[in-house]
């Protein structure tokens, strides 16, 4: 199965090089070939900095722009222009762990009826108790998972920027949804992967992302916020939610 790497990246020179490093280790620890196997595609996302340059930098990898800022347009954006059965969706400020292609691909090659797969980040900028909180975060949103989809029988559980798609079920659900800026992009995919096959939820696969959203907004505000659109979608279908803030930036271009 040839998998497709797609990386949303909105002013990212800060990190979007050390994700392409360890997306590009992980594909020459497995052997793949880029073009063949495997394809990269960054997104540059309206970006206004470097982020485009790094990007381009690194051998194998495509930059493609979308102007339209959001999340979800740019997530659309590289499905659109790749080719994989399978869809790995990135973003651009996550480390990708050893072995976690590998796990990736031994997943969806045994299982047919599995059309998405998702896991948990791991925040590798906080320090030991924020790390805590946000591991009692994830089971309680695990537990509520649990009631939501084998007792309401609604929606399942999948962590946005850490999640792969089977590209023939994702057509068949409808694709990217762009009326939905950025909170409960995830759990609107979920929702609607259901209906397709089996959505998977494991702690074995894990993601490096930085918790700088968290350290700027703090735990409960950010907690109580995801908590909340993870509902409103499951249930209604919408979020909550519509407006975020982008915490890459400086509190000056913040009010531009």
């Amino acid at each position: 199965m040839k998998l497709s790497f797609v990386i949303p990246a909105h002013n990212e020179e800060a990190h979007v090089g050390e994700c392409l490093r360890t997306v590009l280790r992980e594909i020459n620890e497995n052997n793949l070939v880029i073009g063949k196997d495997v394809e990269v595609v960054v997104v540059n996302n309206a970006s206004i900095d470097r982020t485009a340059e790094i990007a381009a930098s690194h051998p194998g990898v495509t930059v493609l722009n979308e102007p339209i800022k959001g999340l979800v347009m740019a997530r659309r954006a590289g499905f659109v222009v790749t080719t994989g059965e399978l869809v790995a969706n990135l973003d651009a400020d996550t480390r990708t762990p050893k072995g976690w292609l590998a796990h990736v691909l031994s997943e969806f090659e045994h299982a047919n009826n599995l059309v998405a797969l998702s896991g948990p980040y791991i925040y590798y900028d906080l320090n030991d108790v924020e790390r805590a909180c946000v591991k009692l975060f994830y089971f309680v949103g695990w537990v509520f998972y649990l009631l939501n989809h084998y007792i309401f029988k609604k929606g399942a559980m999948l962590q946005g920027g850490n999640f792969i798609l089977r590209r023939d079920a994702w057509d068949r659900a409808g694709g990217f949804d762009t009326t939905i800026s950025f909170y409960g992009e995830d759990t609107d995919v979920a929702r609607r992967m259901t209906k397709q096959g089996v959505v998977k939820w494991t702690w074995k696969l894990p993601m490096y992302a930085s918790g700088r959203r968290l350290a700027e907004e703090g735990l409960l505000k950010v907690g109580y916020t995801y908590a909340v659109n993870f509902f409103t979608i499951s249930l209604y279908g919408r979020p909550h939610t519509r407006e975020y803030r982008d915490i890459r930036l400086t509190p000056k271009e913040q009010k531009k």
